[in-house]
């Protein structure tokens, strides 16, 4: 099958990798020269380019940009398309980007792999990085299920594991998952650099080690896309800002009061939910 990724970052480049690894033929489109010659010297792709009508051979398109761009570059990509083509995403945020590409697009598929790494670009790529991974569709219920059907089979061939969901269930279980602990992480390096006593502040860094590394990992990751879940998840994200900040008042009356016994009570049942998130 040929196929198409639009945008050779992290999430296409790595889908390029796997793509040929399965025996496609994987057309590339990137916006720099220097990406589409790099891309192909990896063995990303086989052929790349920065003329979208590359992609008019495809047979299936993954468009693989930043969430802003998604929409844009899928008005100026179906100049160069047969109706035939079946289109997916890899955004973050789903609902958007489904009300306006699906209206205009019959055989469009929103799609999510959750996978990735704190690198970007085509050189971060890597091999295998969907195996054993989440990967989510939302078809409305205009999508054909032929194009579900091809969306489906290419991604189970990735090794990743497959779920359905509305876009606007995507959106609030993302929001909580992935979206939050971003600005959660970003509030907790903020509120660690308020720090006002130098001495303080120096060996704080000097002792910070695992659970400093863990927890602020993403909060100090790209800030492009970190505004773009907030600006395109918007709702979601401050409902989601709203609760947390509620059970972190919680926490700091149980301290401010001293009940400790309530307090440990709590982090038990924190423990114990966790293991229902991370297996």
């Amino acid at each position: 099958m040929k196929i198409g990724i639009l945008g050779l970052g992290l999430i296409g480049g790595s889908l390029g990798y796997d793509l040929r690894s399965l025996g496609h033929h994987v057309l590339g489109v990137s916006r720099r020269e220097s990406t589409c010659y790099r891309a192909i010297a990896l063995g990303s792709v086989d052929q790349a380019s920065v003329d979208m009508s590359l992609l008019a051979a495809a047979e299936v398109v993954f468009i693989c940009t930043p969430i802003a761009f998604i929409v844009p570059q899928f008005q100026q990509l179906i100049d160069h398309l047969p109706v035939t083509t079946v289109i997916t995403d890899v955004g973050s945020v789903k609902t958007s980007i489904v009300q306006a590409i699906a209206p205009l697009w019959e055989n469009f598929i929103g799609g999510h792999p959750m996978a990735g790494t704190a690198d970007s670009g085509i050189e971060a790529a890597q091999r295998n990085l969907f195996v054993g991974k989440p990967y989510v569709l939302t078809p409305d219920a205009t999508t054909p299920r032929t194009a579900i059907a091809v969306v489906e089979e290419i991604v189970r061939s990735l090794g990743a594991n497959l779920y359905y969901c509305h876009p606007e269930q995507h959106d609030r279980a993302v929001s909580l998952i992935s979206h939050l602990p971003v600005m959660v992480s970003a509030a907790l390096i903020t509120a660690c650099m308020a720090e006002t006593d130098d001495q303080v502040l120096q060996l704080a860094q000097n002792l910070a080690s695992s659970g400093f590394r863990d927890t602020s990992r993403v909060g100090g990751g790209n800030p492009e896309l970190g505004v773009m879940m907030a600006q395109y998840n918007r709702q979601a994200l401050l409902n989601s800002l709203q609760q947390y900040r509620q059970n972190l008042d919680e926490l700091t009356n149980l301290i401010e009061q001293e009940d400790w016994a309530a307090l440990e009570l709590k982090l038990q049942s924190n423990g114990k939910a966790r293991t229902k998130f991370v297996k």
